[in-house]
C-alpha cells in the first residue's frame, strides 16, 4: 500500500501558512519532492477526521498513521518530513 503524507492544519495559523509555502519552494526545487501529494485537513472544516489522530498542536504531519512532525516547523523540517515520505514510498 502506498504510504499517505497528511498536514493538518488551520487556515488562521501563520506556521501553517509558512509551511504551505515552504512546501511549495521544496517542490519547485526537487522534482522528487513535486510528486508528493499532500492531504490537507483542515481541523476546523474536517473535525470529525482530525479527531482520529493523536496531535495538539498544527501543523502536523503524519505518514499513514505515524505522526511525523508536529509544531512549528523550519524548511528544513519540511525536507525531512518530506525525505522521510520517500523513503517508505
Amino acid at each position: 500500500m502506498k504510504p499517505v503524507l497528511r498536514l493538518f492544519i488551520l487556515a488562521t495559523c501563520p506556521y501553517c501558512q509558512q509551511v504551505m509555502k515552504w512546501m511549495e519552494e521544496l517542490k519547485g526545487e526537487n522534482e522528487n519532492y513535486a510528486a508528493i501529494e499532500v492531504a490537507l485537513i483542515n481541523e476546523k472544516l474536517q473535525p470529525e477526521l482530525a479527531a482520529q489522530y493523536d496531535y495538539y498542536l498544527v501543523p502536523t504531519y503524519f505518514i499513514n498513521a505515524n505522526k511525523v512532525h508536529e509544531g512549528a516547523a523550519s524548511k528544513e523540517t519540511v525536507r525531512n518530513v518530506f525525505e522521510k515520505f520517500l523513503a517508505q514510498s
